[in-house]
């Protein structure tokens, strides 16, 4: 396969990935933060402007834009079917793990927040893992 097939094989592969991380109708933002100028915030107002539900998640914070906030992905009533993630590379991993145990099938790791640790034990568990690409609010076209 030419390198230009398989970056065509890849763009399609990660343009599946986003379509099916997108199609559900509960999402967390892990690492949501009450600083409107950090991405965590800006990735829980991009879901909002979608009109889309989301959780924040973050162990020190009671409420973001409005939302009440988890400490963690396990404290979320219900298991959302997609999580953004936002944190460092050392604390995703730890996020994956987690959402192993609960059964989530979609994760986005942000740009800044990926490990190839991280990516590689998401993957081998079967989910369906967005990195190293897009960033949601370039996704939604998010106006800050």
């Amino acid at each position: 396969m030419s390198e230009s097939d398989e970056k065509k094989k890849q763009s399609a592969e990660s343009d599946g990935d986003v379509d099916a991380f997108l199609a559900g109708s509960t999402f967390a933002v892990v690492g949501a933060s009450s600083d409107r100028s950090k991405f965590g915030n800006k990735v829980l107002r991009a879901y909002q402007q979608q009109g889309r539900t989301a959780h924040p998640v973050n162990p020190n914070a009671e409420e973001i834009e409005g939302v009440d906030a988890s400490p963690s992905l396990s404290a979320i009533a219900v298991a959302p079917h997609g999580v953004s993630i936002v944190t460092p590379p050392e604390v995703t991993e730890q996020i994956v793990d987690e959402a192993i145990k609960l059964g989530i099938r979609h994760l986005w790791m942000q740009p800044g927040a990926e490990s190839d640790a991280a990516v590689r034990k998401a993957k081998d568990a079967g989910i369906n893992v967005i990195a190293g690409g897009p960033c949601v609010l370039v996704q939604f076209g998010f106006d800050d």
